[in-house]
């Protein structure tokens, strides 16, 4: 069967500001212009892939509406679904730098997006079922009381057609009401989900397991076919259907710039990897090369690779 598209993703695009040295942010006196947005994130890593990529989402039709909604035309993703509103504003996003590894401050300017309005309405079922795959994750849920449903629409809509369906759990914590509400929230989206993508602290925070194991197997139980806990520097373990279980290292890096969006990074290896029909073991592998690549930048997708790129590094 042949697809439109081969991924689609719901979510918020920022307007990211980087400042221009490390301190905290009231020191920056100029920053730069970036994109921002895991799910967006993703898409771009996937586009520059040579994937179909779609992107719905609800922007403002101010300034930073118009300059985000022309990133994401420019790196050849799919916005015919990304509605923009004159009556909304866009948000936007300062982030500091830091030079000792750890992660830089980030401030968010997003209440009240034109995003945030996102509902049930925004999902188009025949757009949305035109692509063999979806990429979901924790942020979109968290948005707003209206974006959640329509996250567990979009899930339910594709695995009851047979696509397939990641989930990186992503935790704002601020965008929920109580730690608890969050847990439940995101463990429900995750039981929704084919491929499941914690990292190693929420992992532990959503399940109360200490080990890759321990919280693979609880997803499992829940499931995915697939759950890959990231590990940072050490790399990954997986478990699934098709592969077992196993530890896959991660690359070594020099220095460590920026770890915003590694994360993502790694999703848009592991599903591109999955979609060109590599082995899971293949998969978390060039899921941690891109993850290594995405903190050594300062924006959140500078890191992700051209197809070119990735076919250099025989990924």
């Amino acid at each position: 069967m042949s697809h439109a598209l081969d991924v689609i993703t719901f979510g918020e695009a920022m307007m990211l500001l980087v400042a221009d040295r490390p301190g905290p942010l009231e020191h920056a006196e100029f920053f730069h212009k970036r994109t921002a947005g895991a799910e967006t994130n993703v898409a771009i890593g996937l586009a520059r892939l040579g994937l179909k990529v779609g992107w719905a989402s609800r922007l403002g039709t101010d300034s930073m509406g118009r300059y985000l909604l022309d990133a994401m035309v420019r790196e050849g993703i799919d916005c015919s679904h990304v509605v923009c509103d004159p009556s909304q504003k866009t948000g936007f996003q300062f982030k500091g730098q830091v030079s000792d590894g750890s992660d830089p401050p980030v401030e968010y300017h997003r209440q009240g997006s034109a995003a945030s309005h996102m509902d049930l309405r925004d999902i188009d079922v025949a757009w949305l079922l035109s692509a063999r795959h979806l990429h979901a994750t924790g942020v979109f849920a968290a948005v707003s009381a209206t974006t959640l449903p329509a996250a567990r629409k979009t899930m339910n809509l594709m695995r009851a057609a047979g696509r397939s369906v990641s989930f990186d759990p992503n935790l704002r914590p601020t965008l929920w009401a109580t730690p608890a509400r969050m847990r439940e929230a995101i463990n429900d989206l995750a039981a929704r989900a084919d491929w499941v993508l914690p990292g190693l602290e929420e992992g532990h925070f959503l399940t109360g397991e200490a080990t890759p194991e321990g919280i693979a197997r609880y997803y499992r139980q829940g499931g995915a076919t697939l759950v890959v806990v990231k590990l940072g520097s050490e790399g990954a373990w997986f478990d699934s259907d098709t592969a077992g279980s196993g530890h896959v290292p991660g690359f070594a890096v020099a220095e460590v710039v920026d770890t915003v969006g590694a994360g993502d990074g790694f999703a848009v290896g592991v599903i591109s990897a999955l979609l060109d029909g590599l082995s899971v073991p293949d998969a978390v592998k060039r899921g941690t090369w891109i993850g290594a690549r995405a903190v050594q930048v300062l924006g959140d997708s500078e890191g992700l690779p051209t197809r070119s790129e990735l076919d250099h590094a025989k990924l």
